[in-house]
């Protein structure tokens, strides 16, 4: 078979591109001195069917190698073995004995076993530790770049939704937890096809996008810590150390993970549009699964470790923003180009319609650590014209101490940690955080309040998949991470939640009703606070990870979704469907524009009118433990909108009932549709008042509406 391939020069486009003769490759590397490609009949072959090492002179443009190899073809495997120079404390980790993944790759075959020598570039029982080299042949591993060829894939009809930002509601959701618990009683387990089986759940719940933890190819296996309760190993579940950009995982889909993880994508995100459904990817450009000087060489490390990632001065060293081992290079055009090239490949070829930046900080970096935000990698992600319409939100922080939530470019929304945080300590109980909870509840103006910003540039949340669940946040006064094998010191220490009188799980009816009250006052202000709503997976059946607030290494029924919870806490879940239906049904709770506090019309109703007990008169104090605010139905900056209802809600998280004046409106009524403390919490046909007062109990929450 190796005689059948003939090689010519190729071009500068990077990857494995196909045709109908043959197969182009192209890999980046500047100071390597020599490149060579082999490939591979099948995953588990270490002896390849073709070699070719690249003459410069002919097979070299700029930075770029590239060939052309005739008569190879679609699902066949290959790797890069590069020499150069090994010193480490020049920043150079070259070894030609290794086979390194190609960055651009579609698919990757097999996982990788990190207890394998062979995948390290130094020897591993060395007292010299990373500074001697390895000279073992990492070609055994069944991990391979595999050559893909979607282009005959028939997406059919498929459209992105493209539901506007402001009419948003996110749910992040995990692929293999939400449906690996053998009671979701779906056929492919853990898979996106599981999801599908499940997707009558998500329409009912009326959400309108899904974010999907990482999909980028990982291995789950890399983690090497303990469970010290039960001894076994335990795992990355979460994925958030990608091997590659381009590649989706084959942890997510049934078969043999060679090339057919790729087209069950592709049918996975057909059939979310196809329902409505937009998918978002949680996206981790901030580092890969390489680690530290002490990590393995698969890809980047092996290609041009100086240039892809941040070292120290001292060359040995990474630089660590991520808190993963390494940070890569965001501000060096090769990276740059590569981030850019996944990000327009998986809008325009897997049909996705927006980005989760995890750590997005560290792309807003220099090469020396320095924030530079509107001239970063950010802006032209955001000026991106293959991009343009595809959502684009950040977490506005990272593990160095960045935290620049607010300060993104135009183009971005923002995970808004403030929202989270400030939410969590009023419904507790906290005192001075009244004030606070009315600038979260108006769409944060002091963070986005500025040019080309709008109310969704913040994404509010209450829980996300880094911290309790949200009933486990009503349930433990502390966190249960010791199954994580870090003597209980990762994960937040300061997750602002109360156990309600007893620390986990109990029987007793009444904690059990306190802490069921305190998840729909959760889910009432999400709902009523302007930007764009996020819910964590689970949340709407009362997942419980046990008290574990850090639950990325645990793929167990700790951590799978238990489907009997929906049962359990149905009268939870349909008070979600019934809340996001509510936001839906009313545009004055999903605007566009920040409030201005002015009344337009003249009719005595500004925008937003914020209240106490008595009418237009709110007690921002340090000991209030209550807010009231009035929402015109009318949007004064967005005139061809009809006419909302009016909207009146009271939280209050004081432990005794507070009689509220409800303000008046000329020629209307009030009506009640929501009140947490009775056990009618939501009316699908709201009754009418007929007091100008309204009792709302301890710890609850009203909805009125006028008409």
């Amino acid at each position: 078979m190796v005689k059948d391939f003939k090689v010519h020069r190729g071009y500068p486009v990077f990857g494995a591109t196909v045709d109908s003769k043959g197969v182009n490759f192209c890999i980046f590397s500047r100071n390597g001195k020599k490149v060579t490609l082999e490939i591979y009949e099948n995953f588990y072959d270490d002896v390849p069917i073709f070699k070719y090492t690249l003459n410069e002179r002919k097979f070299k443009t700029g930075d770029t190698w590239h060939i052309y190899v005739e008569n190879a073809k679609a699902n066949m495997y290959y790797g890069w073995r590069i020499d150069g120079e090994y010193d480490p404390e020049k920043g150079n980790r070259f070894n030609y004995k290794k086979l390194l993944l190609d960055p651009y790759a579609k698919a990757i075959s097999g996982t990788y076993d990190f207890d394998d020598p062979s995948m390290y570039g130094y020897k591993k029982d060395s007292k010299f530790k990373d500074l001697e080299i390895s000279d073992i042949n990492s070609s055994k591993s069944s991990c391979k770049s595999i050559i893909i060829d979607d282009s005959s894939y028939d997406w059919e009809d498929d459209e992105h939704p493209r539901t506007p930002f402001n009419d948003t509601i996110i749910y992040e959701m995990h692929v293999r937890l939400f449906t690996m618990n053998p009671n979701s009683e779906v056929e492919y387990r853990g898979t996106f096809d599981g999801i599908i089986e499940k997707i009558d759940h998500l329409k009912k719940l009326g959400i309108t996008a899904i974010e999907l933890l990482p999909i980028f190819e990982f291995n789950p296996s890399a983690n090497t810590r303990i469970n010290p309760l039960t001894g076994e190993r335990l795992e990355d579940v979460w994925g958030y150390n990608p091997i590659n950009f381009f590649s989706v995982t084959g942890n997510y889909t049934h078969g043999l993970r060679l090339g057919e993880q790729v087209f069950q994508f592709k049918d996975f995100v057909k059939t979310m549009h196809k329902n409505g459904i937009e998918v978002i990817l949680d996206v981790v450009y901030n580092h890969t699964g390489e680690g530290n000087e002490m990590g393995p060489t698969l890809s980047f490390r092996g290609i041009d470790n100086s240039i892809y990632y941040i070292l120290e001065k001292n060359k040995r060293y990474y630089a660590n923003y991520s808190g993963t081992g390494n940070t890569l290079n965001c501000s060096h055009l090769v990276v740059k180009e590569m981030i850019l090239e996944s990000l327009r490949y998986w809008v325009t070829e897997m049909h996705v319609d927006g980005f989760r930046f995890d750590l997005a900080a560290v792309l807003g970096r220099d090469s020396k650590g320095n924030w530079i935000g509107d001239v970063s990698l950010l802006k032209d992600i955001a000026d991106d014209p293959i991009l343009s319409g595809s959502k684009l939100i950040a977490e506005g922080w990272d593990a160095a101490g960045g935290y620049f939530v607010g300060e993104f470019p135009t183009g971005w929304a923002e995970w808004n940690g403030k929202f989270r945080d400030t939410v969590r300590r009023f419904i507790k109980g906290d005192n001075g955080t009244v004030s606070d909870l009315a600038t979260r509840i108006a769409g944060s103006p002091d963070l986005f309040w500025k040019e080309g910003r709008t109310t969704y540039s913040s994404v509010n949340f209450i829980t996300a998949h880094d911290g309790f669940t949200m009933w486990d946040l009503v349930s433990y006064n502390y966190k249960k991470n010791i199954e994580n094998g870090e003597n209980n010191r990762d994960g937040m220490n300061e997750n602002d939640s109360y156990n309600h009188g007893y620390e986990g799980e109990t029987d007793d009816p009444a904690i059990i009703k306190l802490r069921k009250r305190q998840i729909k006052n959760f889910i009432v202000t999400l709902m009523v606070s302007q930007g764009v709503p996020m819910i964590l997976m689970g949340d709407e059946v009362c997942k419980t990870q046990h008290g574990n607030n850090n639950a990325y290494c645990q793929d167990n029924h700790k951590n799978w979704i238990d489907w009997r919870r929906k049962d359990k806490f149905n009268d939870i879940y349909n008070f979600f469907v019934k809340m996001i239906d509510f936001r839906k049904k009313h545009h004055s709770l999903r605007r566009v524009h920040f409030f201005t506090g002015r009344d337009f019309t003249g009719n005595g109703i500004a925008d937003v009118t914020w209240h106490g007990v008595k009418p237009y008169n709110p007690d921002f104090n340090e000991n209030s433990h209550s807010l009231a605010f009035l929402i015109s139905g009318e949007d004064f900056a967005e005139k061809y909108k009809k006419k909302d209802n009016d909207i009146y809600v009271v939280l209050n998280s004081y432990h005794e009932p507070l009689t509220f004046e409800i303000p008046e409106i000329k020629g209307k009524k009030w009506y009640r549709v929501v009140d947490t403390y009775n056990e009618n919490d939501f009316l699908d046909d709201p009754i009418v008042l007929n007091s100008t007062k309204y009792i709302v109990k301890e710890k609850s929450s009203i909805i009125l509406i006028s008409k």
